[in-house]
């Protein structure tokens, strides 16, 4: 089944699931052979078009070579190497144990694959949100289609031209188009969906896979705290922190969404940030062809009301015809301003100053569970005391982001950041079923199940429990 570049409506797409669920059935997806070849013709795809997908984050986002490799397609290979090394042990039967009055028997989990699972990119990581849920959904047996984002759309265009060169298409398939598309796909009825994004969106796709009981995963946002303690190394926090918030211009939704720190800890921290974001970017971000753009108009003119919620203390420079927003650090904003209220989703980095350190998890535990939660602390009591009070999808101590480098670590949120999660084995579990097997045999049966009962059977019944 080729992809479709011009998208779909209810009843092609209904049609297009029918076939991704025939062929599903008719087992050739279950094979471990199959699947490592699909992963392996995935890594192919990226890696003998690694310049042309380059070119496309840099004409949607402005990302530069080096980013895009870095946060994408590097990303990616990483995924599909880690999948292809532990399918094995992945997909094994797990012995369980089998009490006394089932034996002779054995008992076991059996990994298989749930079906034909949708999954909906986001458009600030275009690739990378794309395949890497793809990747688990190859692993675990599955048919797949991709419905990329329509605002990153020369990413979306080369995705849905080149993956029915690659892989199999009778299996996958990549379907273009906005909103009539996507809700034509969510009409149908899909084994698993995988959707990233925001949370109003998110609500829509869960009330939608609802209505055939559909099991979601929902990777999410929110206003990921950055708690930095008056102990901490501010020059290696401040680069860090810089990094984690201005890479993709901030469109990151693990990215640090706010700062938490005392007087005492803003007095030298963020003379630090502003001169580690100068070292990054240069004097004028605008003018650097590391730094990048926002993803349309739209959001870079929301980006600049934000600038009125406070005082800018570096950056704000905003030019929308360029989709540019300067990397900002702003002071004296309001709990109550709406930049900190929605998630800012871009290069704004408010600080909020506490009188006392000891209040940080009392702020963070008055707002919804964030994505993300970093602490910049060089004592592990107090970075333990933050994490063990406050519920988080992800947690990182002395670094931004760098938890999606592990491989065996879950990404996922908590709350109105998320549920599920995916990454390594955990998304080979997310997009596999595990069936309990008992397998027994025709000798020995004993009949103190069967009726007529009496009290000998009940006694050994007792006995035997």
């Amino acid at each position: 089944m080729a992809s479709n570049p011009g998208g779909v409506d209810e009843l092609n797409a209904a049609a297009l699931v029918a076939g991704l669920r025939t062929y599903f059935r008719s087992g050739t997806t279950a094979e471990l052979s199959w699947r490592r070849q699909q992963l392996r013709q995935l890594r192919r795809m990226l890696a003998e078009n690694e310049p042309r997908f380059l070119q496309v984050l840099r004409q949607d986002l402005h990302k530069a070579p080096q980013e895009g490799f870095m946060t994408e397609v590097s990303a990616l290979y990483g995924d599909i190497d880690h999948a292809l090394k532990h399918l094995k042990k992945w997909a094994r039967l797990r012995r369980a144990s089998t009490p006394i009055v089932a034996q002779p028997a054995k008992s076991y989990v059996q990994p298989e694959p749930l079906g034909v699972v949708l999954i909906i990119g986001a458009w600030n990581y275009p690739l990378q949100l794309l395949l890497s849920p793809l990747v688990p959904a190859i692993a675990a047996g599955n048919c797949a289609v991709l419905k990329p984002s329509e605002l990153a759309p020369a990413t979306s265009a080369l995705v849905a031209e080149l993956l029915p060169r690659y892989l199999d298409r009778d299996a996958f398939t990549c379907v273009e188009g906005a909103v009539p598309e996507t809700t034509a796909l969510l009409e149908q009825r899909w084994d698993h969906i995988l959707y990233t994004g925001g949370g109003r969106v998110g609500k829509i796709v869960m009330a939608a896979a609802a209505r055939h009981l559909t099991p979601v995963t929902l990777e999410l946002g929110g206003k990921s705290p950055c708690i930095v303690a008056d102990d901490a190394n501010m020059e290696i926090a401040a680069r860090r922190i810089a990094w984690g918030k201005f890479t993709n211009a901030g469109q990151t939704c693990i990215a640090p969404d706010y700062l938490l720190c005392t007087e005492r800890t803003a007095e030298r921290l963020l003379p630090a940030i502003e001169q580690a974001t100068r070292e990054m970017f240069g004097d004028d971000p605008q003018r650097s062809a590391d730094y990048g753009r926002i993803v349309n108009r739209a959001h870079a003119e929301r980006l600049a009301g934000f600038l009125a919620d406070g005082d800018v203390i570096f950056g704000g420079q905003v030019d929308v015809e360029e989709r540019y927003v300067a990397p900002t650090l702003m002071r004296n904003v309001s709990v109550e301003a709406a930049v900190m209220q929605e998630e800012i989703f871009g290069p704004i980095l408010p600080v909020v100053v506490l009188d006392d350190f000891s209040k940080v998890e009392e702020f963070v535990n008055g707002r919804e569970k964030p994505l993300a939660l970093y602490v910049f602390t060089e004592d592990d009591s107090t970075a333990d005391r933050v994490l063990s009070r406050c519920s988080s999808g992800n947690a990182c101590i002395n670094d931004c982001m760098m938890f999606m480098t592990a491989h065996d670590l879950p990404f996922g949120g908590v709350g109105s950041s998320g549920m599920g999660a995916y990454h390594g084995e955990h998304g080979f579990r997310t997009f596999s079923h595990f069936k309990a097997v008992m397998k027994r045999r025709s000798i020995l049966d004993l009949d103190l199940r069967y009726a007529p009962f009496n009290a000998r059977k009940f006694k050994l019944l007792r006995l035997l429990r």
